[in-house]
């Protein structure tokens, strides 16, 4: 899920694996699978750029999940023998400003 404002400044969170198109008209219009539209403050780069640092936790939150001896048995992190360090993802440097040229070509 991604935090994002509405134009009237109230917080929206979306799920991002939603989103099928995001447009800018010159407001950010965020289209979802299920065909719903949502208009938000954020620019178009900062919108791709919190989906990828979502994705980005995702993938790295994965590591803390275990697969126990029979491939059907999910083990808790805590029952695990090993010793895991917790995964972080922090944003790039680069997407705290906003606007900014985040992974996009100009």
């Amino acid at each position: 899920m991604i935090s994002l404002t509405r134009l009237s400044g109230a917080e929206l969170v979306l799920n991002s694996d939603l989103i099928e198109r995001v447009d800018k008209t010159p407001d950010t219009v965020i289209t979802l699978t299920t065909g719903a539209k949502y208009v938000v403050s954020e620019s178009l780069r900062a919108v791709v750029a919190a989906i990828r640092l979502h994705r980005a936790e995702v993938i790295a939150l994965s590591e803390m999940v275990g697969v126990g001896p029979d491939a059907d048995e999910a083990v808790h992190p805590d029952d695990d023998t090993r010793q895991r360090p917790l995964a972080s993802v922090t944003a790039h440097p680069a997407a705290a400003v906003a606007g900014a040229d985040v992974g996009e070509e100009g």
